[in-house]
């Protein structure tokens, strides 16, 4: 199955998880294992030789932990608040439809480690800053930033490029 085909079994759900907001449903395309092979050669092809996959919860982690698995590299996952064991750096951000904030092991990646960091969707951007702004704090470098969809009406891209104008961004779906 080529990308195109894979891309087309993902379902838009209005007014989800609230009103005015539309959802880009992701299962049908996981559900069939040639889609997620196709999604995940695809989003392989943005990471740089060397780097480690980073994912953020929940459904960033399915598709970075499918690529790091790919590439035989490692997975660092980027999860809510409160479900990292150990010592964590944290940051909160603003979502399209209210606030959250995420954390990382302080450990997660050595110092100049370069990261591909992958979620499934880009949308305002704040997500993926706060995310940057963790690996950072660990030492890494975001080399590449890979989503499956992005919502352009939204301006994530151009919020993540005014603040980091050197990080490549790749979407796969512009809807």
């Amino acid at each position: 199955m080529n990308v195109e085909k894979a891309l087309d079994l993902i379902r838009t759900i209005p007014d989800y998880p609230k009103p005015g907001v539309i959802f880009k449903d992701i299962t049908p395309l996981l559900a069939n294992g040639n889609a997620l092979h196709a999604i995940t050669d695809a989003l392989s092809a943005f990471a740089t030789p060397s780097a480690c996959i980073a994912g953020i919860e929940a459904r960033g982690f399915i598709f970075a932990s499918t690529v790091a698995a790919n590439l035989h590299r490692g997975f660092i996952p980027i999860r809510k608040s409160g479900k990292l064991p150990f010592t964590t750096h944290k940051k909160s951000y603003a979502l399209e439809y209210g606030e959250a904030s995420i954390e990382i092991h302080i450990d997660a990646i050595a110092p100049g480690q370069e990261v591909l960091l992958i979620d499934d969707v880009l949308a305002t951007g704040g997500t993926m800053c706060a995310a940057i702004e963790l690996i950072a704090q660990c030492g890494g470098v975001v080399t590449g930033i890979a989503t499956v969809i992005e919502i352009p009406i939204l301006e994530g891209r151009n919020r993540i490029s005014s603040l980091y104008p050197s990080i490549p961004i790749h979407a796969l779906m512009i809807s």
